[in-house]
């Protein structure tokens, strides 16, 4: 569908997150630029990010019990690009009595695992695989289980509308990856702060879930979910996409002034 590429990109995009789209590795260096989405095509200024669908059910604050375990993790231990830190999270932190880290993923044969790896452990760890975000991060919150963002870079969904530090940790790669440095933190987060995290997570919960009606009635989306936050968005996108088309318009020929983002 290459071909098209240059057809959509003027369009409001429906991203799950920029990784992958536009960045060039060792892998894909030597095929030619031309056949990639480049960085105006998909652009934080234009596109929307939207969050993942998360595959585990959903607990209740009410619901919530003890969580003797500091961190977990599930997941695919061998990843490309910014993934690659995931082996060294593992090398740092498998051999930890109150850390589980598990290969694998919440499918038939693991879902339960997974159900209860978040729901007995306070924090979920949550390392970039081949792509920034996964819905790992989205199953977490879900789950109540406070995520543990490792990452120098990431977009998430309805950045603005929602304040992801109320309810996350962010770890830049570095200090993640500082022996111990990850443990000592998460320990000294006090109970305080936790039950407050974990408040957080339940009054978000809603926002990233996809229902397109009320309970048992064929009535508008609820107000709260990411149906709606997902038109929210597009609204507050639309200003800056006229300046960005307006400011292109005014460019007079022969200049260099790099393109925004390609928006007609």
């Amino acid at each position: 569908m290459w071909h098209v590429r240059a057809e959509i990109a003027p369009a409001i995009l429906l991203v799950v997150d920029f990784g992958g789209w536009y960045k060039l590795d060792s892998k894909s260096a030597s095929r030619n630029s031309s056949h990639m989405i480049q960085h105006t095509q998909v652009s934080l200024l234009k596109d929307v990010i939207v969050p993942y669908t998360h595959l585990l059910p959903t607990l209740h604050l009410s619901e919530n019990k003890d969580r003797p375990t500091l961190l977990y993790f599930k997941g695919a231990r061998h990843r490309h690009r910014g993934g690659l830190v995931r082996e060294k999270l593992w090398d740092l932190l498998g051999n930890e009595p109150d850390i589980v880290m598990e290969e694998g993923f919440p499918n038939a044969t693991g879902r339960e695992q997974s159900i209860k790896g978040m729901r007995t452990s306070e924090f979920c760890l949550h390392p970039a695989g081949d792509t920034p975000t996964s819905c790992r991060l989205f199953d977490a919150i879900a789950n109540l289980c406070i995520p543990v963002i490792v990452s120098d870079e990431v977009e998430l969904p309805y950045e603005g509308m929602i304040d992801y530090t109320e309810f996350s940790i962010f770890v830049s790669v570095s200090n993640a990856l500082r022996p111990e440095w990850l443990t000592n933190y998460l320990r000294n987060i006090s109970k305080q702060q936790k039950d407050e995290f974990r408040k957080n997570l339940a009054h978000v919960q809603p926002i990233f879930e996809y229902d397109t009606s009320y309970s048992g009635s064929t009535g508008p989306a609820p107000p709260d979910g990411a149906v709606n936050y997902t038109w929210k968005k597009i609204r507050q996108k639309l200003p800056m996409i006229q300046e960005a088309v307006i400011r292109e318009k005014q460019k007079p020929d022969g200049t260099s002034i790099p393109l925004r983002c390609h928006c007609t």
